[in-house]
């Protein structure tokens, strides 16, 4: 819970710092799938971290492509401040890399998380 209000955070920071900002709105977008993937694990605790991260990916894809799909009501809610967060607006090519690229990274920190604390354990245990 903690990474996820943490993300969020980062998120909305991002187009405040000026050295992430000159990326556009990239960064932001990569921490909102890195997002998602803290929530799957949150959910579902005991599925793997590759796993995981597929959910996260096609979660982010179909709200991506959902943007296609533009009927005024949904519009309407897009327009609102947290529809915007939620669902984005406009669909972009570069999302969906922003998108893998993050939760790529994500699963991987999470990985080596894994296995630092695998050998710390061991250590402890001998």
């Amino acid at each position: 819970m903690v990474c996820i209000v943490i993300t969020v955070g980062a998120g909305l920071l991002t187009r405040r710092i000026p050295v992430l900002a000159a990326f556009g709105k990239y960064p932001g977008d990569g921490l909102w799938a890195l997002m998602m993937f803290f929530i799957v694990g949150l959910i579902r605790p005991r599925t793997s971290t590759w796993r995981a991260a597929l959910i996260a990916l096609a979660i982010s894809y179909v709200v991506e492509v959902s943007q296609l799909y533009e009927p005024p009501w949904l519009v309407s809610i897009r327009s609102t401040t947290l529809g915007h967060l939620v669902l984005g607006s406009k669909f972009h090519v570069g999302d969906l890399v922003a998108y893998s690229v993050a939760i790529a990274l994500g699963a991987a920190l999470e990985i080596g998380w894994k296995a630092h604390r695998a050998r710390r354990g061991r250590r402890e245990a001998a």
